[in-house]
Order: structure tokens, then sequence, then C-alpha cells
């Protein structure tokens, strides 16, 4: 990182930027029980206690406010399915501006009415983002109306900046990192342009979704890299291609970017409620979950960590999903499955094994008169003891398996434990993602006609824009070119699971 490139104008541009007519400075909140555990001094910058319930009103208003009156007066229209979506609409009312906000069809209600709250219009276009966005920027350039872009901008960058402002200001003494969330790259540029310039000891570390690292692939590679999918459990991050200006920002001035998963985002959002007792968006708790890995990692202690709490625009619905999810990230539940002998007294003595364990799930079914299958989860203090539980069971000849880290088993199998289908010949599972709307299921079963039967079926929903559905399938071996033609067209994100262990032990 070469910090004498960095741009006096990014420095100008936040201290000049007009946040404060719509945004207050947020607490710079300690993180007791969580600095405890962690041994180092977290600080929490509770940027979901702005009206919206996320920063981005920050860069929204500063972009309009700085827009030419004559422009202003033509209005503005921008394409989010989230927290851009309300931070333009509230910077849009306060100016008396039109605001036109183009949002997928597959956008939850909750955020639908949330931006019509707000007196802007709503159109309803598109499966995706990109697609919203297309149009979006199609119709900016039909009406003559200004696209407020939701990060690769030099106005919004600098009004996200100001959150590095407030934390030079609030905290003059020694910090050692903060922890910035990265979907596009707003936040995380307009803070390391203004921080880096100021206090170029600090570190600035950016994290991502495994499953959403468009920024680490792209400095990796040295130019943008745009990702054919990408997860959207963290919705708010969930961006294929980051800006180029942003980009640009992140190589010169950001020391490090790393990823966390699913289960590990679950887990710091049940952290940062145990401090504060708010519930923040999955994108909100991303920067706890990379302190607490960087803390792993690194084994520091006594140093000051900073992580912005970004956004607390949650469906309530979700919150069952992150629940079951947050003690897997903390490494607090393990879950296994094992072959037990099928005669009288075997299960009692099986379970007499955990007797000294939190038993937190017991499924189990009959296979066959020789064994049975059970599907576990008990209470442990890390990982470590999981695997001392397996070690113990294996030394008392069990067949055991971990499936703690199995996708498939955590999303579906936990819930369809029941038993096998023998008759289910050339059986193949499937896990998709289905876009959350009227229509998605119909569609994809009229694509695939009657070609091919379907044996298994789940879906569970997890109050997202996006449905998860296992479907096992009967394809006979010399169509199996057929179905992964179809598989192509239908253009759902899918994994072939029918090698899993958990399908096979349980459900195959």
């Amino acid at each position: 990182m070469n910090i004498y490139k960095m741009s006096v104008d990014y420095l100008k541009k936040v201290l000049n930027a007009r946040v404060y007519e719509v945004a207050h400075e947020t607490r710079l909140q300690p993180a007791k029980k969580l600095s405890k555990r962690l041994s180092n001094r977290i600080l929490l910058k509770r940027e979901d206690e702005q009206d919206i319930f996320s920063f981005k009103i920050r860069g929204a208003y500063n972009k309009l406010a700085n827009l030419p009156d004559d422009l202003l007066a033509k209005g503005v229209i921008a394409a989010s399915a989230g927290n851009h979506a309300q931070g333009v609409a509230y910077a849009a009312l306060k100016l008396d501006c039109k605001a036109i906000i183009v949002m997928p069809t597959t956008t939850p209600e909750i955020k639908v009415e949330a931006v019509k709250a707000l007196s802007a219009e709503v159109r309803l276009v598109g499966d995706n983002f990109d697609d919203a966005s297309d149009y979006a920027q199609n119709l900016a350039r039909e009406l003559g109306m200004t696209y407020v872009p939701p990060f690769d901008d030099p106005d919004v960058i600098a009004g996200q900046g100001t959150i590095g402002f407030e934390i030079i200001k609030q905290h003059p003494s020694h910090i050692d990192a903060i922890f910035v969330a990265v979907g596009g790259g707003g936040l995380i540029a307009g803070m390391a342009a203004y921080i880096k310039q100021l206090r170029p000891e600090i570190k600035i570390i950016g994290v991502e979704p495994e499953h959403s690292d468009a920024m680490m692939q792209s400095v990796k590679a040295g130019k943008r890299v745009k990702l054919d999918r990408v997860g959207q459990f963290a919705d708010g991050v969930a961006v294929k291609y980051v800006g180029k200006e942003t980009f640009r920002l992140t190589q010169d001035y950001v020391d490090e970017l790393m990823t966390v998963d699913t289960d590990e985002i679950c887990a710091a959002i049940k952290d940062i409620f145990e401090d504060t007792r708010t519930i923040v968006e999955p994108a909100g708790a991303i920067s706890v979950a990379g302190i607490k890995k960087y803390v792993e990692k690194t084994q520091v202690k006594g140093q000051t960590l900073i992580g912005i709490n970004c956004g607390a625009n949650v469906n309530f619905d979700r919150l069952r999903h992150i629940s079951e999810r947050a003690e897997i990230g903390e490494q607090r539940e393990g879950i296994f499955a094992a072959t037990i002998p099928e005669r009288p007294g075997s299960f009692k003595e099986f379970c007499s094994t955990l007797s000294a364990r939190q038993i937190t799930e017991f499924n189990y079914r009959y296979a066959d008169s020789n064994s049975a299958h059970v599907y576990v989860g008990i209470q442990v203090k890390n990982h470590q003891e999981t695997n001392d539980v397996l070690e113990s069971l294996r030394k008392l000849n069990y067949e055991v398996i971990d499936l703690t880290h199995n996708e498939m088993a955590k999303l579906h199998v936990r819930h369809m434990v029941g038993g096998h289908a023998p008759g289910a010949k050339n059986e193949q599972v499937f896990r998709f993602i289905f876009p959350e709307k009227p229509g998605a299921l119909l569609n994809f079963l009229t694509k695939m006609g009657k070609n091919w039967n379907i044996s298994m079926f789940h879906y569970r929903n997890h109050g997202a824009d996006f449905g998860r559905v296992l479907i096992g399938i009967q394809i006979p071996p010399e169509e199996n070119n057929d179905f992964l033609e179809f598989l192509d067209e239908i253009g759902y994100d899918y994994e072939n699971e029918t090698d899993n262990p958990a399908y096979r032990l349980f459900l195959g």
C-alpha cells in the first residue's frame, strides 16, 4: 500500500460532506462482554442507530445535496433491494425531490413498504439487483433523471467516509485496526481514504462473506473480477462486481481483506445482541465476525479493534435461521451422524456415552435389521471438544461422521430425518436457491415437464429474498446430460449433493 498516493480531494470531500443535515454522529460503544472473551478492547460504531437503521443515508444524501438545482428538480432514480433504497428515498424526501426506486421482484414486502413510506415511487423489476440496476439506468436516461449509484460515486464514497472522520474524532488515542464490511466497496473506500491520510498506522481490514468476495478476488487478480453468483444470506453486501473507483481506493489504502462464513456471521449477530440488546442484519455483523476470526488467527491481546455495525434492517422471520446457526458459528454446537446396532438397549448405550453433555438435537430412524442411524447435536465449548467426542465414540467402535460444517445437513436433513426410499431408483439430489417469489417453483416444474420424477422435496422459508430447496430427482444415467442442460436453462443456483454423507445415511 502506497500511503503517498492519498487523494487530498477525498480528504476535503469527507470534511465538506453534507451528511449532518440528516445523519447524526453515532456512538462508538464498548462491547464489554466480547472484549473480555477476546482479551482485546472491542468498540462498535453504531451505524444501526441512524434513522433508517443504516449508514447508507450518509452517501445518498451527500450525493443528492451536491447535485445542481436543475438536476435535483428533475428527480433521481436508484436501484436497490435494501438500505441504499431507503437512503435515497429519505434523502429525496428531505430535499423535496422526486425519487423512483427500482427493486427486484424478489424484494420482501417489508423493504418495499419501508421505501414507500418515505414517499418514493417503487417499481418492481427483474429477479435480481443486476436486472433492477439495468432498468433503472435506462429509465434515468429516458426521463432525464439522475441515477444514484449505491457505491461507485465520489460523493457517495465521501459521505460514507464521514464515519472514519467520526471515529478519529471520538477516539484520538491509539487504534490498532478497524474492520469494515465490504460489498461494492463504498464504505471501506471512503473510510480508508480519509483515515490513512491522518492515521496511517491504523490497519483497515475489509470483511466479506465467503460466497460474495468480489473485492478480495479483484485485489488478488489486480483487476475487477465479476462473480458468476453470490451468496444471499448477507444480502446487504451481496455484490457480483465492485465499483471501479472503490476498487482503486481499496487497492491503494486497505491493508487486508478476509472472508467469514454464514455461521460466523450468525454468531456475531448473537455477540452484538448480548452486548447491545440490538439485532443487526447479517451485513451489519460482518465486521464483528471478522474481528473474532482475526483474533483467533493472530492471537493478539490487549489491542483496540473497532467494528462497524453498518445496518439493522433484518426481517423478523430470519431470526429463526440466525438462531439455529449462531451456536455452530460460535463453535458451541457439534453435529454428527452415528451408526448404532439395531438391537435392544443399543440406543440407551449410545445415549449414555453422551450423558455428561447437553444434547441440543436428536433424530433417530430405523434403518434395517442390523443398524440404525442417529443425527445428534451436542453443546460444546469449542470445535476441539466436538473432535474429542467423535474420537471417544470411535474408540467405542461407533461409526461417526462430523456434520458440523455440512451445509445440506444443517439446512435440510436435520428437518427431514425419517427414512430411506429403496424404490427411488437412479435418484440424484440437488440443493437449489430459488428466487423467493410467487411462481418460482411452478417455473421450475413447468420447464422440467414430465421428463423426470421428483422423489424427494424439502423447502424451508428463512425470511430472505431466496428459498433454499432440496430435491431428489430420478434421472436415468443416459439422461444425465439432458438434465444438466435443463439446469443451465432454468438458471437457478444449485449444488449436486448426491454423494453427501448426510443424504446417504438418512435419506438415500
